[in-house]
């Protein structure tokens, strides 16, 4: 039970968007990182979930959707559920879908080490989804659009080069109960707002289950950390359990490294994401 729960409310009063002012945002966002470097399609892994369902919702309406290739990325363990849900997507925004089989491909990997536990088997389906969005961008000449959320980027809970993978994220400052309202919002149908989420790495899995907190709870204590530049014993003071907190707050020093470029060992004057890291740097 929050102890300071008025004080809370108030504190997070944020989180509720103004979905009309956000999806605008977001949809003058796609058109006009497009036109700058001068692409005017985008192809996005379609999971069957709801935060690629709003990105692709989203690209929709900004470039309007015969220029959305959603590619549907089943592995020979996802769930029907999954498939179904995509195709419902791309059924209910008119939207073009492609489906790849990722098993020969990620089982060619898998199968190299039948000790391979589920951590690692789902980086490598991850990376094998991720290896033929790229592949297909280059066929059709189309940025990758990204599907990870604020709340998966700020906990590293997401595959460095795989999931986390895009050129543009329209939904990447959005909290995952930011996601549901907008998604809500743009018309993504109730079913697919409603499942629980999962990456359907391997049968049963689900975010929550994973992170060990609901995210109803783990977006307002990101919240109060990121965003009002909370201490955790500030945050715990609000009435959060001190375990909560101090589990994510862990979680988001150790992921650093997967929210930021490579880092390159500094030894001439202008080092490329050191001091070689603006626009001006290479004339635009």
């Amino acid at each position: 039970m929050f102890l300071n729960f008025e004080q809370m409310e108030t504190q997070i009063n944020d989180l509720k968007l103004n979905p009309q002012l956000v999806k605008d945002l977001l949809v003058r966002f796609i058109r006009d990182e497009l036109d700058k470097v001068g692409f005017n399609k985008v192809v996005v892994g379609l999971s069957g979930g709801v935060d690629s369902a709003l990105s692709a919702s989203l690209a929709a309406e900004a470039i309007g959707p015969e220029n959305v290739l959603c590619v549907v990325l089943p592995y020979k363990t996802s769930s029907k559920d999954s498939v179904e849900d995509a195709e419902l997507l791309a059924t209910t925004f008119n939207l073009k879908t492609e489906i790849v089989d990722i098993t020969k491909s990620a089982d060619a990997v898998i199968d190299r080490e039948p000790s391979t536990g589920n951590v690692r088997k789902g980086n490598i389906l991850s990376r094998t989804r991720m290896i033929i969005l790229y592949d297909i961008s280059a066929r059709d000449r189309s940025l990758v659009l990204g599907t990870s959320n604020k709340t998966e980027l700020l906990l590293g809970y997401g595959t460095l080069f795989g999931d986390m993978a895009h050129a543009i994220n329209p939904i990447g400052d959005l909290y995952k109960t930011q996601v549901w309202q907008l998604a809500r919002f743009v018309g993504v149908p109730e079913k697919i707002v409603k499942k629980k989420p999962s990456a359907d790495l391997w049968a049963g899995q689900t975010d929550e289950a994973e992170l060990g907190y609901s995210y109803e709870e783990i977006d307002k204590v990101l919240y109060l950390l990121v965003d009002q530049k909370m201490k955790t014993g500030e945050v715990v003071a609000l009435g959060f359990p001190e375990k909560m907190v101090n589990d994510l707050y862990r979680m988001m020093v150790r992921s650093q490294f997967k929210r930021r470029p490579p880092i390159i060992a500094k030894v001439g004057h202008r080092t490329i994401n050191v001091d070689f890291r603006y626009l001006r740097d290479w004339g635009a």
